[in-house]
Protein backbone atom coordinates (compact mmCIF):
# COMPACT_ATOMS: atom_id res chain seq x y z
CA UNK A 1 0.00 0.00 0.00
CA UNK A 2 1.52 3.65 -0.64
CA UNK A 3 2.45 5.48 2.27
CA UNK A 4 0.06 8.25 1.01
CA UNK A 5 -2.74 5.55 1.12
CA UNK A 6 -1.58 4.62 4.36
CA UNK A 7 -1.34 7.96 5.95
CA UNK A 8 -5.48 8.45 4.78
CA UNK A 9 -6.29 5.23 7.01
CA UNK A 10 -3.60 6.00 9.85
CA UNK A 11 -5.15 10.32 9.31
CA UNK A 12 -1.48 10.94 9.80
CA UNK A 13 -0.88 13.17 13.15
CA UNK A 14 -3.84 13.19 15.27
CA UNK A 15 -5.72 11.01 17.09
CA UNK A 16 -7.28 8.81 20.05
CA UNK A 17 -9.40 5.92 20.53
CA UNK A 18 -13.37 6.75 21.51
CA UNK A 19 -16.21 4.44 21.43
CA UNK A 20 -15.30 2.34 18.62
CA UNK A 21 -17.79 0.29 18.47
CA UNK A 22 -20.50 3.11 18.63
CA UNK A 23 -22.00 4.51 14.80
CA UNK A 24 -20.82 8.50 14.86
CA UNK A 25 -24.34 9.49 14.83
CA UNK A 26 -24.69 7.90 18.12
CA UNK A 27 -21.41 8.59 19.76
CA UNK A 28 -21.48 11.48 22.53
CA UNK A 29 -18.62 14.17 23.55
CA UNK A 30 -16.98 12.21 25.99
CA UNK A 31 -16.49 13.50 29.35
CA UNK A 32 -14.87 16.42 30.27
CA UNK A 33 -14.48 17.13 26.36
CA UNK A 34 -14.08 20.84 26.50
CA UNK A 35 -12.12 22.19 23.61
CA UNK A 36 -13.71 25.99 23.44
CA UNK A 37 -13.73 26.42 26.97
CA UNK A 38 -13.66 30.39 28.06
CA UNK A 39 -12.60 31.80 31.24
CA UNK A 40 -13.81 34.60 33.21
CA UNK A 41 -11.01 35.17 34.65
CA UNK A 42 -8.36 35.44 31.58
CA UNK A 43 -8.18 38.50 28.29
CA UNK A 44 -7.60 36.97 25.18
CA UNK A 45 -6.30 39.11 22.45
CA UNK A 46 -5.22 38.32 18.98
CA UNK A 47 -1.55 39.36 18.30
CA UNK A 48 0.36 39.56 14.93
CA UNK A 49 4.23 39.18 14.80
CA UNK A 50 7.05 38.51 12.13
CA UNK A 51 9.31 35.60 11.93
CA UNK A 52 12.89 35.53 10.58
CA UNK A 53 11.11 35.23 7.26
CA UNK A 54 9.25 38.73 7.18
CA UNK A 55 6.06 36.38 7.44
CA UNK A 56 3.19 37.34 9.91
CA UNK A 57 2.44 34.97 12.42
CA UNK A 58 -1.21 35.70 14.11
CA UNK A 59 -1.74 34.38 17.73
CA UNK A 60 -3.90 34.55 20.62
CA UNK A 61 -2.09 36.38 23.98
CA UNK A 62 -3.55 35.11 27.49
CA UNK A 63 -3.27 37.41 30.17
CA UNK A 64 -4.97 36.68 33.57
CA UNK A 65 -7.69 39.78 34.81
CA UNK A 66 -5.87 40.13 38.07
CA UNK A 67 -2.44 40.68 36.66
CA UNK A 68 -0.74 44.00 37.33
CA UNK A 69 1.07 45.25 34.60
CA UNK A 70 3.99 46.91 36.52
CA UNK A 71 5.46 43.46 37.34
CA UNK A 72 7.19 41.14 34.60
CA UNK A 73 5.46 37.22 34.59
CA UNK A 74 6.59 33.65 33.16
CA UNK A 75 4.57 33.08 29.43
CA UNK A 76 4.57 29.91 28.11
CA UNK A 77 3.63 29.37 23.93
CA UNK A 78 1.10 27.17 22.63
CA UNK A 79 1.29 24.88 19.76
CA UNK A 80 -1.62 22.93 18.36
CA UNK A 81 -1.43 19.83 16.55
CA UNK A 82 -0.51 19.56 12.58
CA UNK A 83 -2.80 20.24 10.25
CA UNK A 84 -5.43 21.99 12.80
CA UNK A 85 -5.38 25.80 14.18
CA UNK A 86 -4.65 27.44 17.46
CA UNK A 87 -8.40 27.45 18.42
CA UNK A 88 -7.66 23.61 18.43
CA UNK A 89 -6.74 22.22 21.44
CA UNK A 90 -3.88 25.12 21.85
CA UNK A 91 -6.01 27.71 23.15
CA UNK A 92 -7.37 25.81 25.63
CA UNK A 93 -4.46 24.80 26.65
CA UNK A 94 -3.62 28.61 26.96
CA UNK A 95 -6.79 29.67 28.47
CA UNK A 96 -5.72 27.17 31.41
CA UNK A 97 -2.52 27.90 31.94
CA UNK A 98 -3.27 31.73 32.28
CA UNK A 99 -6.11 30.91 34.73
CA UNK A 100 -2.75 29.82 36.90
CA UNK A 101 -0.66 32.95 36.57
CA UNK A 102 1.08 32.55 33.76
CA UNK A 103 0.89 35.34 30.11
CA UNK A 104 0.31 32.07 27.14
CA UNK A 105 0.24 32.75 23.43
CA UNK A 106 -1.21 29.93 21.29
CA UNK A 107 -0.41 30.67 17.26
CA UNK A 108 -1.19 29.65 14.20
CA UNK A 109 1.30 27.96 12.22
CA UNK A 110 2.80 29.32 9.12
CA UNK A 111 0.58 28.31 6.42
CA UNK A 112 -2.33 26.90 8.76
CA UNK A 113 -5.01 29.08 9.99
CA UNK A 114 -4.54 32.78 9.95
CA UNK A 115 -1.22 32.98 9.34
CA UNK A 116 0.35 34.00 6.31
CA UNK A 117 2.44 31.40 4.25
CA UNK A 118 1.58 30.39 0.36
CA UNK A 119 0.27 27.94 -0.53
CA UNK A 120 -1.97 27.01 1.92
CA UNK A 121 -1.33 23.69 3.95
CA UNK A 122 2.00 23.24 3.36
CA UNK A 123 4.81 21.28 5.40
CA UNK A 124 7.13 23.50 5.90
CA UNK A 125 9.33 22.14 8.90
CA UNK A 126 11.95 24.35 9.48
CA UNK A 127 9.51 27.25 8.69
CA UNK A 128 7.23 25.90 11.64
CA UNK A 129 9.45 25.65 13.80
CA UNK A 130 10.94 28.98 13.13
CA UNK A 131 7.54 30.20 14.31
CA UNK A 132 8.20 29.01 18.00
CA UNK A 133 11.30 31.52 18.31
CA UNK A 134 9.37 33.92 16.65
CA UNK A 135 6.74 33.74 19.13
CA UNK A 136 9.44 34.10 22.11
CA UNK A 137 10.92 37.38 20.35
CA UNK A 138 7.25 38.65 20.37
CA UNK A 139 6.68 37.93 24.27
CA UNK A 140 10.26 38.74 25.13
CA UNK A 141 9.65 42.19 24.33
CA UNK A 142 6.68 42.62 25.83
CA UNK A 143 6.70 44.75 29.28
CA UNK A 144 4.95 42.13 31.49
CA UNK A 145 6.77 39.33 30.65
CA UNK A 146 9.95 38.22 32.00
CA UNK A 147 12.01 37.00 29.30
CA UNK A 148 14.32 34.51 31.18
CA UNK A 149 11.23 32.60 32.31
CA UNK A 150 9.24 31.28 28.78
CA UNK A 151 8.31 28.04 28.19
CA UNK A 152 6.55 25.83 25.73
CA UNK A 153 3.83 23.25 25.72
CA UNK A 154 3.83 21.32 21.80
CA UNK A 155 0.82 19.17 21.13
CA UNK A 156 0.73 16.72 19.34
CA UNK A 157 3.00 17.79 16.11
CA UNK A 158 3.54 20.56 17.64
CA UNK A 159 5.69 18.64 20.44
CA UNK A 160 7.81 17.58 17.48
CA UNK A 161 8.60 21.17 16.72
CA UNK A 162 8.92 22.69 20.08
CA UNK A 163 11.95 20.35 20.29
CA UNK A 164 13.69 20.69 17.18
CA UNK A 165 13.02 24.44 18.15
CA UNK A 166 14.49 24.01 21.73
CA UNK A 167 17.63 22.71 20.46
CA UNK A 168 18.98 25.95 18.72
CA UNK A 169 17.16 28.37 21.08
CA UNK A 170 18.28 28.43 24.86
CA UNK A 171 15.55 30.66 25.45
CA UNK A 172 13.09 28.20 25.56
CA UNK A 173 13.85 27.39 29.20
CA UNK A 174 11.05 24.84 30.29
CA UNK A 175 9.75 22.31 27.43
CA UNK A 176 6.41 20.48 27.94
CA UNK A 177 5.21 17.80 25.22
CA UNK A 178 1.25 16.49 25.05
CA UNK A 179 0.66 13.50 22.64
CA UNK A 180 4.05 14.39 20.86
CA UNK A 181 4.40 12.88 17.29
CA UNK A 182 7.41 13.20 15.39
CA UNK A 183 6.60 13.82 11.65
CA UNK A 184 9.81 12.59 10.76
CA UNK A 185 9.83 9.48 12.54
CA UNK A 186 6.74 8.80 11.56
CA UNK A 187 6.46 9.46 7.97
CA UNK A 188 9.60 7.66 7.00
CA UNK A 189 8.77 4.69 8.92
CA UNK A 190 4.51 4.62 9.99
CA UNK A 191 3.57 3.61 13.12
CA UNK A 192 5.53 1.33 15.34
CA UNK A 193 7.76 0.82 12.01
CA UNK A 194 5.08 -0.38 10.08
CA UNK A 195 5.90 1.58 7.03
CA UNK A 196 7.78 -0.75 3.92
CA UNK A 197 10.53 0.86 2.37
CA UNK A 198 8.77 0.16 -0.78
CA UNK A 199 6.11 2.29 0.47
CA UNK A 200 8.02 5.18 1.39
CA UNK A 201 9.33 5.16 -2.24
CA UNK A 202 6.25 5.37 -4.03
CA UNK A 203 5.10 8.09 -1.48
CA UNK A 204 8.39 10.31 -2.60
CA UNK A 205 7.47 9.08 -6.71
CA UNK A 206 4.29 10.36 -6.04
CA UNK A 207 5.18 13.79 -3.89
CA UNK A 208 7.89 14.18 -6.87
CA UNK A 209 5.31 13.86 -9.94
CA UNK A 210 2.58 15.96 -8.68
CA UNK A 211 5.08 18.85 -8.34
CA UNK A 212 5.24 18.50 -12.06
CA UNK A 213 1.53 19.16 -11.89
CA UNK A 214 1.53 22.30 -9.92
CA UNK A 215 4.11 23.78 -11.68
CA UNK A 216 2.12 23.75 -14.37
CA UNK A 217 -0.41 25.13 -13.32
CA UNK A 218 -2.80 21.89 -12.43
CA UNK A 219 -4.77 20.99 -8.83
CA UNK A 220 -3.00 21.36 -6.23
CA UNK A 221 -3.67 17.13 -4.18
CA UNK A 222 -4.06 16.61 -0.51
CA UNK A 223 -2.66 13.74 1.15
CA UNK A 224 -3.74 12.39 4.66
CA UNK A 225 -5.47 14.44 7.47
CA UNK A 226 -8.56 13.12 9.30
CA UNK A 227 -11.36 11.56 6.88
CA UNK A 228 -14.64 13.09 6.39
CA UNK A 229 -16.87 10.19 6.99
CA UNK A 230 -16.59 7.08 8.96
CA UNK A 231 -18.56 4.00 9.68
CA UNK A 232 -18.21 0.70 11.72
CA UNK A 233 -15.69 -0.58 9.00
CA UNK A 234 -13.37 2.29 9.77
CA UNK A 235 -9.76 1.53 10.87
CA UNK A 236 -9.74 2.54 14.77
CA UNK A 237 -7.43 5.58 14.52
CA UNK A 238 -9.30 7.11 11.71
CA UNK A 239 -12.48 7.10 13.74
CA UNK A 240 -10.20 8.56 16.74
CA UNK A 241 -9.50 12.00 14.69
CA UNK A 242 -12.73 11.85 12.99
CA UNK A 243 -14.12 12.26 16.50
CA UNK A 244 -12.32 14.91 17.33
CA UNK A 245 -12.17 17.56 14.14
CA UNK A 246 -15.42 16.65 12.54
CA UNK A 247 -17.86 17.00 15.27
CA UNK A 248 -18.62 19.71 17.20
CA UNK A 249 -16.55 18.76 19.95
CA UNK A 250 -13.77 20.34 18.39
CA UNK A 251 -14.42 21.28 14.89
CA UNK A 252 -13.26 24.71 13.45
CA UNK A 253 -12.68 26.30 10.44
CA UNK A 254 -10.76 29.32 9.97
CA UNK A 255 -11.84 32.64 8.21
CA UNK A 256 -11.38 31.91 4.25
CA UNK A 257 -10.61 28.08 4.73
CA UNK A 258 -12.53 25.43 3.99
CA UNK A 259 -13.31 22.47 6.03
CA UNK A 260 -12.85 20.12 3.23
CA UNK A 261 -9.01 20.97 3.89
CA UNK A 262 -8.59 20.45 7.74
CA UNK A 263 -5.85 18.64 8.54
CA UNK A 264 -4.75 17.45 5.10
CA UNK A 265 -1.33 18.98 4.26
CA UNK A 266 -0.45 18.85 0.36
CA UNK A 267 0.71 15.69 -1.09
CA UNK A 268 3.93 17.36 -2.62
CA UNK A 269 5.11 19.02 0.36
CA UNK A 270 4.55 16.18 2.78
CA UNK A 271 7.76 14.40 2.04
CA UNK A 272 9.48 17.09 3.55
CA UNK A 273 9.12 15.52 6.70
CA UNK A 274 11.62 12.66 5.45
CA UNK A 275 13.95 15.12 6.38
CA UNK A 276 12.71 16.19 10.14
CA UNK A 277 14.92 14.76 12.68
CA UNK A 278 13.80 16.78 15.99
CA UNK A 279 14.47 13.97 18.37
CA UNK A 280 18.75 13.89 16.73
CA UNK A 281 20.94 15.84 19.44
CA UNK A 282 17.61 16.15 21.67
CA UNK A 283 20.31 15.56 24.53
CA UNK A 284 21.60 18.70 24.10
CA UNK A 285 18.79 20.52 25.05
CA UNK A 286 19.80 19.46 28.31
CA UNK A 287 19.97 20.45 31.55
CA UNK A 288 16.95 22.56 31.05
CA UNK A 289 14.21 20.37 32.05
CA UNK A 290 11.33 18.77 29.52
CA UNK A 291 8.55 16.87 30.42
CA UNK A 292 6.81 14.40 28.11
CA UNK A 293 3.19 13.69 28.78
CA UNK A 294 0.98 10.77 27.01
CA UNK A 295 -1.81 8.51 27.75
CA UNK A 296 -1.33 4.93 28.21
CA UNK A 297 -3.94 4.25 25.60
CA UNK A 298 -2.09 6.15 23.67
CA UNK A 299 -1.62 4.79 19.72
CA UNK A 300 1.39 7.68 19.83
CA UNK A 301 3.15 6.67 22.82
CA UNK A 302 6.55 5.69 21.41
CA UNK A 303 7.15 8.87 20.49
CA UNK A 304 6.91 10.54 23.97
CA UNK A 305 8.67 6.93 25.34
CA UNK A 306 11.18 7.43 22.44
CA UNK A 307 12.57 11.52 23.13
CA UNK A 308 12.48 10.34 26.83
CA UNK A 309 15.23 7.46 26.24
CA UNK A 310 17.08 10.22 24.42
CA UNK A 311 16.83 13.31 26.41
CA UNK A 312 19.15 14.52 28.97
CA UNK A 313 18.45 15.27 32.42
CA UNK A 314 16.43 16.44 34.13
CA UNK A 315 13.49 14.83 32.19
CA UNK A 316 10.18 13.40 33.27
CA UNK A 317 7.88 11.15 31.01
CA UNK A 318 4.11 11.82 32.50
CA UNK A 319 2.01 8.79 31.31
CA UNK A 320 -2.26 9.55 32.08
CA UNK A 321 -3.43 6.35 32.65
CA UNK A 322 -7.05 5.98 30.36
CA UNK A 323 -6.08 8.46 28.04
CA UNK A 324 -5.83 8.08 24.50
CA UNK A 325 -4.11 10.53 21.88
CA UNK A 326 -7.13 13.03 21.40
CA UNK A 327 -8.26 12.79 25.35
CA UNK A 328 -5.30 15.18 26.52
CA UNK A 329 -6.24 17.38 23.15
CA UNK A 330 -9.17 18.75 25.22
CA UNK A 331 -10.73 16.32 27.80
CA UNK A 332 -10.14 19.10 30.71
CA UNK A 333 -10.81 16.04 33.22
CA UNK A 334 -7.56 14.00 32.37
CA UNK A 335 -5.06 16.79 30.96
CA UNK A 336 -2.93 17.09 34.10
CA UNK A 337 -3.22 20.61 34.65
CA UNK A 338 -1.38 20.15 38.39
CA UNK A 339 1.31 18.57 36.57
CA UNK A 340 2.10 21.34 34.21
CA UNK A 341 1.65 24.14 36.78
CA UNK A 342 4.04 22.88 38.72
CA UNK A 343 6.44 22.08 36.06
CA UNK A 344 6.41 25.38 34.95
CA UNK A 345 6.34 26.87 38.22
CA UNK A 346 9.46 25.48 39.40
CA UNK A 347 11.37 25.94 36.19
CA UNK A 348 10.52 29.00 35.30
CA UNK A 349 11.58 30.74 38.56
Amino acid sequence: MPLNTYLGILTFALGAMFLLSMPPSAQAKPEGADNFYKSNDVTMQKVTFKNQYDMKVVGNLFTPNNMDKNKKYPAIIVGHPYGAVKEQSANLYATKMAERGFITLSLDLPFWGESEGQPRNVVAPDIQTEAFSAAVDFLGTRPFVDRERIGIIGVCASGGFAVNAAKIDPRLKAIATVSMYNMGAYTRNGLNHSFTLDQREQSIKEAAEQRYVEFTGGETKYTGGTPHEVDESSHPIAREFYDFYRTPRGEFTPKGSSPKLTTHPTLSSNVKFLNFYPFEDIETISPRPMLFITGDKAHSIEFSQDAYKRAGEPKELYIVPGAGHVDLYDRVNLIPWDKLTVFFTENLK
